[in-house]
């Protein structure tokens, strides 16, 4: 099974967010990982942007009733409904989280990860407890989450997958 890591952040951000969460994107999806966001735009769109660049596979878990509202670099666009509810649906998807910048929606997301033990890494982002690992750059987040997701020395997250089930 791939690494499903989930990059989150702000609808609306800064070139300097853009380009990092397009890095992270890029270096996620070089490692064969699926993307999972929000599907905006901001860091959502830079995230999804820089995988597809690299041919990876974006999954978008968009708030509203249609797969339209997504960004164009979505591989696959499933539309909820349910606002930020679907936060849950994204930290709950993440085998791995990596924030990058955002605000209170960013924020939540990190929350759900921590309450459902999953790794998050935080690159310029909230630090609301020890438990999130904090990252200078798209490298060290990448590096960070793939150490967080139990992906050995060596190995791309594509291999073997114990970690993920009992």
């Amino acid at each position: 099974m791939t690494v499903q890591v989930g990059i989150i952040g702000a609808g609306t951000a800064d070139e300097r967010l853009r380009a990092l969460a397009r890095e992270v994107g890029n270096l996620a999806a070089r490692r064969g990982w699926i993307v999972v966001c929000g599907g905006l735009g901001g860091v959502m769109e830079a995230a999804s942007e820089g995988a597809t660049k690299a041919g990876g596979l974006v999954v978008g878990i968009l708030p509203g009733p249609s797969p339209d509202g997504g960004n164009p670099h979505l591989t696959v666009a499933l539309a909820t409904n349910m606002g930020h509810g679907r936060n849950a649906i994204i930290a709950q998807s993440a085998d791995v989280l990596i924030a990058v910048g955002g605000g209170y929606g960013t924020l939540s997301e990190m929350a759900l990860g921590l309450k459902m033990k999953k790794p998050v890494v935080s690159l310029e982002s909230w630090r609301p407890d020890p438990a999130v690992i904090v990252a200078e750059t798209a490298s060290e987040a990448i590096a960070a989450a793939a150490a967080g997701a139990g992906v050995k020395a060596g190995e791309t997250g594509k291999e073997s997958q114990s970690w993920l089930k009992p």
